[in-house]
């Protein structure tokens, strides 16, 4: 999908993003500090990139463990 394919995946099983709760807000937004931390490190941060979650089966999604695909290294255009 793209040069740079990084999983963020939380230690703390949850299956979907739908299953996210009140409890979880600081792990949700640990992880999108934690995405930014890696786009600079893969020399992604300036020109961009995509975070993406799939959830349930009309959403991509194929594993049930909540996580997280970082994407960049090339011009991801509009939604494919």
């Amino acid at each position: 999908v793209a040069p740079v394919h990084i999983f963020i995946i939380p230690k703390k099983h949850i299956p979907t993003i739908t299953d996210i709760s009140e409890e979880d807000i600081d792990l949700i937004g640990k992880i999108h500090l934690v995405a930014g931390k890696i786009a600079k490190d893969a020399g992604i941060w300036d020109q961009g990139f995509r975070l993406v979650n799939n959830c349930r089966s009309d959403g991509g999604q194929v594993v049930y463990h909540l996580h997280f695909h970082l994407l960049g290294g090339k011009n991801m255009g509009g939604i494919k």
